[in-house]
């Protein structure tokens, strides 16, 4: 109610200052008039469309009443209203009578405007409207006429402006024929009109029962329903040649202005002047589409004086940024008070003022506004509401290899989406710019998708070809070869002989296109798309396309490295490591070939990937080696360690220690899992040798440093800082006193074990260094014990007369020695001091005497 009292209001305010109307002259006036009577009509419609109105305002007052006690002063009135609107074209005719006159002189502006606007594409054609090459000798002189604003004037704001304008003063269609030459033109161009959004308007149909019921009004009716024929027949062929005629304008434009971006500036008006005419053609399409028919003057002409007069090409130089809001505000506040009848300066006595001024704006526009500006001649935020459509539309463009590096677009477009929110309902912004978030999400995932499945075809087609390299396909060439070169004719007709690798990359001629050559051409064009923007802001939310790629790639690398082994659950079998290898190299090869496309990093998604197939630990989270061996051990050791504590304190009595041995359990398993073990760690010496010999050639300086490192480590005063250098070793390839695996594996346990004859005395030095460690022990002192308690043992056995226990004797008095070689901690002085040498010396020359008898 209160909207509707200000209208009407400032109407009758208009009238009774005979306020002068001239879209050519004050734009800025008799736009916002029309542009206010339109949005009057458009409320009052959408009002007369809501169902049960009269049950909403009777529980609006009724909670009124609840709430304060009274009903609404204003519920009479708004009742009034909702009866008085139940046909509110028809009410509004009555209405808009006294306002005629000044809503007639405003629509007649537009015959110098509107006709010159809704031509055919011929006639864009002929006149070669938006060519800058057409005339070379006037490329640089600047694009302006004297209906600057005009020339970026929405078709479709002009055509709701004389379709209800002129149902509203009627009148004018029987007395003026500027005004009925305007009305049958409008109602050729379009069937319907956009009333609000996605709420549309039949135009023929609407006038056609507003106007039959009017007594002298044939000849108006029978002019509708012509131009309701010509509008079905001829106007959506209009809009597809207009169409036709704006897609090879703009392509010609565009690449003149990106190889010439100087030739924006003078310019400027044919860019706008393009994007207005290419919104209204898209706006038209959608429609249409799913709505088919059934201050004071002195004080302000001196602010502009002054504010143009203090302008300096110098302020461009420095790059100053410009605010013409002030004086656009000032030029508009000037049009009203130069427009009404009794102004001492009249604006329809000065014109040339008026088009000066308006050029003066659009200019001015130029330098402060280009994004305003962009906003109103290309806007299509309408498709927020038309989301099936939108949705459709960019499924066709990514299907379309052609047009698939256009895609991008559609989450481009949905930056505009908050445009499209209104002033008079704040609460939808939410909705709106959550609606734009979860298109701009879903469009990016599925171009990220659609590169993926390229990618992996790609991917694919790769392996295969790779896979013919391998050499189990030799064979049968070489078979071929063989039976060729021994002449052996039969009677029979050879094999065909088989396609060989490499036959794919011969072509004989150009025209031979290839699946492969299919994949890269549609994969280059939707990378462009992807890679068109780094990144953009959708509601304060930043979206980041490559990322999306990035993502997707690493999810299907991951998946196909794991379809590459070809486990065969049957058998228990997997593919040939070298056969995996090869088809791996493949798929980086591709994947590394895709930054040719897209500014992404591959490296880290093959880190990202890669790195995850490389598990630590079991599925239970324990380390392997401790989980698998480790463990038993450790409970063989719990199950003797009452003996074994005894034998600690008693290995200089050889009596009670032979009587301890014997007491011992399970003592071949320990001596079999710790011989596993050994292996174990003897192959990862032999990796490790491999790995430092290949760094010391790709990054030798890098590799005595880390060897300085570990030489001069000191660990005997800080054993974290030790392990910490230990583990740079160790990853570079480098033998360490202490194994930092080991120490890892095995603290999670707090104890625990490792393995095998020659392999035993790297597990014992190994474990034992590993074990101190953890629980704080001096690892010497524990070793030293370790080789008493091993010698002594070892001497009595060297006194029993028992072919058992004798057994197998001097390779255990080798391994003793081979234990102390292996270990940094012990030395041989050491050995000697508690065993003999002259029985390492036999024990060497009975074993070399087995061995070469058994070779024997």
């Amino acid at each position: 109610m209160e909207f509707k009292d200000h209208v009407c209001e400032l109407l009758n305010t208009i009238d009774a200052c005979q306020v002068f109307f001239d879209i050519t002259v004050n734009f800025d006036l008799t736009k916002n008039y029309l542009d206010l009577v339109v949005t009057y009509i458009t409320l009052m419609m959408l009002l007369s469309r809501i169902e049960e109105r009269k049950a909403i305002i009777g529980l609006y007052n009724y909670a009124h009443e609840m709430t304060h006690g009274s009903s609404d002063r204003e519920y009479p009135r708004l009742g009034q209203m909702i009866v008085d609107y139940e046909n509110p074209l028809k009410k509004m005719m009555e209405e808009f009578v006294p306002h005629g006159k000044s809503l007639q002189d405003a629509l007649v502006s537009l015959q110098m405007v509107y006709p010159r606007r809704n031509l055919s594409a011929d006639q864009w054609r002929n006149a070669q409207l938006l060519s800058l090459i057409s005339a070379p000798s006037t490329m640089l002189n600047p694009a302006q006429s004297d209906t600057m604003p005009c020339e970026y004037l929405s078709l479709d704001t002009m055509e709701k402006w004389i379709v209800f304008g002129f149902i509203l003063c009627h009148a004018a269609l029987n007395t003026d024929p500027a005004a009925l030459s305007l009305w049958k033109l409008a109602l050729q161009s379009s069937s319907c009109l956009c009333l609000f959004r996605d709420e549309v308007f039949h135009i023929h149909k609407a006038a056609e029962d507003l106007f039959v019921n009017i007594r002298g009004y044939n000849k108006r009716v029978n002019d509708i329903r012509e131009c309701k024929e010509s509008a079905l027949s001829h106007a959506g062929s209009m809009h597809r040649e207009r169409r036709k005629f704006l897609r090879s304008a703009l392509k010609e434009l565009a690449t003149v202005l990106a190889d010439q971006p100087g030739l924006l500036g003078p310019k400027a008006l044919f860019v706008f002047m393009a994007l207005s005419f290419a919104r209204d053609e898209i706006i038209w399409l959608l429609r249409h589409n799913l709505s088919v028919c059934p201050e004071d003057e002195s004080i302000i002409m001196s602010s502009f004086v002054n504010t143009m007069t203090s302008l300096s090409v110098k302020q461009v130089e420095d790059g100053d940024v410009f605010d013409f809001r002030g004086m656009r505000l000032d030029w508009f506040r000037l049009q009203a008070y130069t427009s009404v009848s009794k102004a001492s300066l009249g604006l329809a006595d000065h014109r040339e003022l008026g088009k000066m001024m308006n050029t003066i704006i659009f200019h001015t526009k130029m330098a402060d506004s280009l994004v305003e500006m962009l906003v109103e001649t290309s806007d299509v935020s309408i498709f927020c509401f038309y989301s099936r459509a939108f949705e459709k539309m960019f499924q066709q463009c990514l299907e379309l290899p052609s047009q698939s590096r256009y895609s991008i677009s559609f989450p481009l477009l949905c930056t505009h989406f908050m445009s499209c929110t209104h002033e008079l309902c704040p609460e939808e912004r939410h909705h709106i710019g959550d609606r734009s978030l979860s298109l701009c999400n879903m469009f990016l995932d599925e171009m990220a998708k659609q590169a993926r499945n390229l990618i992996t075809d790609i991917c694919t087609e790769q392996c295969t070809l790779s896979d013919q390299l391998l050499p189990k396909h030799c064979a049968k060439t070489i078979s071929q070869a063989v039976n060729k070169k021994s002449k052996k004719q039969t009677g029979k007709k050879g094999e065909p002989e088989r396609e060989k690798p490499g036959v794919e990359s011969m072509r004989k001629n150009r025209l031979l296109v290839t699946n492969l050559d299919k994949l890269h051409t549609a994969l280059s064009e939707l990378c462009f798309s992807i890679n068109y923007v780094p990144n953009m802001m959708v509601w304060e939310h930043t979206f980041t396309p490559r990322e999306y790629l990035t993502s997707h790639l690493e999810i299907r690398f991951t998946k196909s490295i794991v379809g590459m082994t070809m486990y065969n659950q049957a058998t228990q079998e997997i593919a040939k490591p070298s056969e995996l290898l090869t088809s791996v190299r493949a798929y980086m090869t591709v994947l590394q070939s895709i930054e040719n496309y897209v500014q992404i990093d591959i490296t880290r998604v093959f880190n990202n990937v890669l790195l995850q197939l490389l598990q630590t630990y079991s599925h239970n989270s324990s380390a392997y080696l401790s989980y698998c061996l480790l463990l038993p051990l450790q409970k063989l050791v719990v199950d003797n360690v009452e003996v074994l504590t005894q034998m600690r304190t008693s290995f200089d009595k050889p009596d009670h220690m032979a009587a301890l041995f014997k007491r011992l359990t399970s003592v071949d398993s320990v001596l079999k899992r710790m011989t596993i073990i050994g292996v174990i760690l003897s192959f990862r010496s032999l990796a490790q040798e491999a790995l430092r010999d290949v760094l010391s050639c790709h990054i030798p300086f890098l590799v005595s440093s880390v060897e300085d490192f570990k030489d001069h480590i000191p660990r005997e005063t800080d054993m974290k800082v030790a392990m910490n250098v230990y583990e740079l070793s160790s990853a570079a390839g480098l033998p360490c006193e202490i194994d930092p695996a080991l120490v890892v594996a095995l603290s999670s346990q707090k104890s625990g074990h490792c393995n095998n004859i020659h392999c035993l005395a790297k597990a014992i030095n190994q474990i034992a260094a590993s074990l101190f460690t953890i629980h704080k022990g001096s690892i010497e002192d524990r070793l030293k014990e370790f080789l008493a308690l091993a010698s002594s043992s070892l001497l009595k056995i060297g006194q029993e007369t028992d072919k058992s226990t004798t057994r197998n004797r001097e390779s255990v008095y080798l391994l003793l020695d081979m234990i102390v070689q292996e270990s940094p901690f012990l030395t041989m002085d050491l050995l000697e001091s508690c065993f003999p040498y002259v029985l390492l010396r036999n024990a060497y020359h009975a074993v070399y005497k087995q061995s070469v008898s058994s070779s024997a």
